[in-house]
C-alpha cells in the first residue's frame, strides 16, 4: 500500500498531554501574562516562519521526483507533522488557558497564584519557589505548578506562618520566610 493513504499514530497529541501535568477537574489552567506571551510567541514563531519554511523544503524535495529515497522529503514530511501536532498543542492549551495577574497581590504577604516564596524546611534549608501555570513549570529554576504538593501547602498562607507539607517520606513542616509579587504587568 502507498504510504500517502497510511494514517500517522492518533495518539500523539496525547503524548504531548501526557508530558504536562493533567489540569484539575473543574478547575481552570491558570497561567500568568508572561507565560501566556511565551505561548503565543513560540505559536507564531511555528506559523509565520518554521512552518513555510519546511513546506517550502518539503514542495522542493517533492518537485525532484522520487519520494520514497528522497531524504528532504521524507524528513521534511515528519517536521511538518511534529510542527502541525504542536500548533495544535499550544492553542489547545491557550484556549483552557486563564490569564492571572499575580501583580494583584504586590505588597500581599499573604500567598496566591504568582507569589515568590522563600521558605525554610525542618533541616534548615532554604527554598524559593513561584508559583505559576501549569504550562510555566521549571522545577530546576523554582518555578512549581500551582497545583503541585509544595504550592498547594503553601497557599493561603502568610510570611512568618508555619505550614504542613505531607510527602512521601512524612509530614514536614515549612516556615514561610518571605513572600513577594512581580510589580502589576
Amino acid at each position: 500500500m502507498n504510504k500517502a493513504f497510511v494514517k500517522e499514530t492518533d495518539g500523539d497529541d496525547d503524548e504531548l498531554d501526557a508530558a504536562m501535568p493533567p489540569i484539575p477537574a473543574g478547575a481552570k489552567n491558570y497561567i500568568t501574562p508572561a507565560g501566556y506571551r511565551r505561548i503565543k510567541d513560540e505559536l507564531l514563531q511555528l506559523i509565520d516562519v518554521e512552518r513555510p519554511e519546511v513546506v517550502r523544503i518539503v514542495h522542493w524535495a517533492a518537485s525532484n521526483g522520487d519520494r520514497s529515497e528522497n531524504g528532504d522529503y521524507i524528513y521534511g514530511k515528519r517536521r511538518l507533522r511534529e510542527i502541525d501536532r504542536r500548533i495544535r498543542f499550544l492553542t489547545k492549551r491557550m484556549d483552557l488557558a486563564e490569564v492571572v495577574d499575580p501583580g494583584v497581590h504586590h505588597g500581599s504577604d499573604q500567598i496566591f497564584f504568582g507569589a515568590t516564596v522563600t521558605y525554610q524546611n525542618q533541616a534548615g534549608a532554604e527554598h524559593t519557589v513561584t508559583i505559576v501555570g501549569i504550562d510555566e513549570l521549571d522545577p530546576l529554576n523554582g518555578r512549581i505548578s500551582w497545583i503541585s504538593p509544595v504550592a498547594r501547602a503553601l497557599t493561603k498562607a502568610r510570611e512568618g506562618e508555619l505550614v504542613t507539607l505531607k510527602t512521601p517520606g512524612g509530614v514536614e513542616e515549612l516556615e514561610i520566610l518571605e513572600v513577594s509579587y512581580p510589580a502589576r504587568s
